[in-house]
């Protein structure tokens, strides 16, 4: 990869200047870099996987040292390069792009906010006290170091703060900040630091609040400039050449809605699937979304065009090939339309999606994103259960699934959070018994995991 340096930026790129540059990019203007298009993609592409799977963790609940090695590893299967020197600059180059990216909507900036403060928050923790201290100057910070005559007269009450916390007293060669209340509202609401004259005392292990909150500041103000028309959609295009504008547009507006998943356009595992067993197959492997729709065409003998796009690409993606795909339309629509209008209006289609009719594009199954956002209309079955349906209606499809009660109300609770793919996960782990740390992404991918779990290959060497 080969990336232009300038000479400005010293604080950001160069390793020889007196003053040492800190560890973690603060992002605070974008660099002049002139990168690759496909860096310019494929960084962006690489961040996201590490935001996506912190937000997943948060999700589901983990644990803060669970989430530490989380992140840690994220950032280490994601976030490297082949050339080491090239680190920092796939690091800020990035988080520009998807500042780009997520700047768009107020949804999409609550998420990338949130995000990338999380981020920070816990590569500041793994970052050494002299690195933090640097990230502190950096940002300017206003606070003084406690001296050893504060800290005796206050030993006290932050012994009974940290008593509070089931925390071990601080001892002599404990450092503390003294800073104004207002600058830590984190620690402040949740009754963790001690409070005196204004001042709030933060222990250096809870130095990381501070400078998250400065850091969400900063970075918020910058997402809402980046929103405005003229940024947004005029000067980033202004200043890309010509030729690139066509190229450039339609990345930036579909990174916020990647799948980051296989396609699934054709079945890798348990290659394909028969007529015969289809039946068996949506009852225990089919993933609630598709579940509701097979049920539904074999109860009605149709499904509008939304429902057979989403149900006929899933059932090529896990192996039914054409001709039976065919044989499965056919039984079931001439049962209501007639066997010449299904070939006459509906044949062609189903050939379409197989890459034999038409541009002959092989078209890939749909992911988990692109159905929740989805909108059915009146008498439409496709679409995500756990987001469209009602409360009433999710509570009993999954009860004919088999999901029990209590497993029941842990999907509704996600549901209500509008967690839908962790609500998905928390199905698919109560109707097989195992967990699913991955999650669920796609409809075929809970397929796959489900036959992997029902009928595991035998070891080819017994």
């Amino acid at each position: 990869m080969e990336i232009v340096r300038p000479h400005s930026h010293r604080n950001l790129f160069s390793s020889n200047d007196a003053a040492p540059a800190p560890t973690i990019p603060l992002y605070r203007s974008a660099p002049p870099l002139e990168v690759r298009l496909e860096d310019f993609e494929s960084f962006a592409i690489d961040r996201l996987r590490v935001l996506k799977g912190i937000s997943d963790g948060l999700s589901r609940g983990k644990k803060p040292d669970e989430m530490e090695k989380l992140v840690s590893e994220l950032w280490k299967v994601n976030m490297r390069h082949q050339h080491a020197s090239e680190v920092l600059n796939k690091d800020i180059i990035s988080h520009f792009v998807l500042r780009l990216v997520y700047c768009r909507t107020e949804d999409l900036r609550k998420w990338f906010l949130s995000m990338e403060c999380a981020l920070f928050r816990y590569r500041f923790r793994f970052l050494t006290t002299e690195a933090q201290r640097a990230i502190m100057d950096e940002f300017d910070i206003t606070c003084k170091a406690v001296n050893i005559m504060e800290f005796e007269s206050i030993k006290e009450k932050l012994g009974q703060v940290a008593r509070s916390m089931g925390q071990p007293l601080p001892t002599g060669d404990a450092i503390f900040y003294k800073v104004p209340f207002e600058d830590v509202p984190e620690l402040v609401a949740g009754r963790r630091v001690l409070l005196s004259q204004g001042y709030a005392y933060v222990a250096m292990n809870q130095v990381v609040s501070l400078v998250a909150t400065l850091f969400r500041s900063q970075l918020s103000k910058t997402l809402i400039l980046t929103n405005s028309v003229y940024i947004c959609c005029r000067k980033w295009t202004s200043s890309i050449r010509e030729q690139e504008k066509h190229r450039l547009t339609p990345i930036v507006e579909a990174l916020c809605s990647s799948y980051l998943g296989p396609d699934f356009s054709q079945p890798k595992e348990y290659a394909e699937i028969s007529l015969k067993d289809i039946d068996q197959l949506a009852k225990t492997s089919f993933p609630l979304c598709m579940r509701h729709q097979f049920d539904k065409l074999k109860e009605d003998h149709h499904l509008k065009h939304g429902g057979r796009m989403q149900l006929g690409l899933f059932l090529k993606g896990v192996g039914l090939n054409l001709d039976d795909a065919l044989a499965f339309w056919r039984a079931e629509f001439s049962k209501k339309v007639g066997l010449e209008k299904f070939e006459k209006e509906y044949a062609y289609t189903i050939r379409h999606n197989y890459g034999k009719e038409g541009k002959r594009t092989d078209y890939t199954p749909y992911s988990c994103y692109k159905i929740i956002s989805s909108t059915p209309g009146a008498g439409d079955h496709h679409g995500c259960p756990y987001r469209h349906f009602s409360e009433e209606n999710l509570r009993a499809a999954l009860s004919r699934m088999g999901v029990n009660s209590r497993a029941t109300e842990d999907v509704m609770n996600k549901v209500r959070n509008r967690h839908y793919q962790l609500a998905c996960t928390l199905t698919f782990e109560a109707l097989h018994g195992v967990p699913c740390d991955a999650g669920i992404n796609h409809p075929n991918q809970y397929f796959s995991d489900s036959q992997k779990i029902l009928h595991p290959k035998k070891d080819s060497s017994t």
